[in-house]
């Protein structure tokens, strides 16, 4: 027999210790816990210098806890700081878009009446009522004068023309 085993073998029964549970073979061997052992929880013996880490540690000191209290407020305050500027982003965004909506309706709207207002001018009526009725004239020769352009958007007169 092995040291793990002991028992009667009278009856083809033979009892197992393997360390964690006891239990013995009859017969065609079916296992069955050993009549009178009750498997309870191990305990384990922990030594003095690991109870006292865990102790240590299941206990927090004034000083962590202020260091964690700390913590979650900077986070919080950080969290809502970020929430706050998504939310001014979105708004801003919003407004943007109502306000490019209005400028392409006002746009629009230009273009419109500048087709209206192009529709409507008859330049022969015009040409008509500044010749006859205002009695302007054509230019004659000489009196045009033209002037260079140094790539600027308008011209400064330093003298009178004549």
């Amino acid at each position: 027999m092995s040291r793990y085993e002991a028992g009667r073998m009278d009856n083809y029964r033979i009892t197992v210790n393997t360390g964690r549970r006891s239990y013995y073979v009859e017969g065609n061997t079916v296992r069955k816990e050993a009549p009178g052992q009750t498997e309870g929880p191990r305990v384990r013996r922990v030594n003095h210098a690991a109870r006292r880490n865990r102790d240590r540690a299941r206990h927090m000191n004034a000083g962590y806890v202020l260091f964690l209290s700390l913590a979650v407020c900077i986070t919080a305050i950080t969290l809502l700081g970020y929430i706050k500027a998504q939310s001014n982003l979105t708004v801003s965004a919003k407004r943007v878009a109502a306000l490019e909506k209005e400028l392409n309706g006002l746009k629009l709207t230009n273009e419109e009446n500048l087709g209206r207002i192009n529709a409507s001018v008859n330049l022969e009526d015009i040409k008509q009522v500044a010749v006859n009725e205002l009695g302007m004239t054509y230019a004659k020769e000489g009196q045009v004068v033209v002037v260079g352009s140094e790539g600027n958007d308008y011209v400064r007169q330093l003298r009178d023309l004549q």
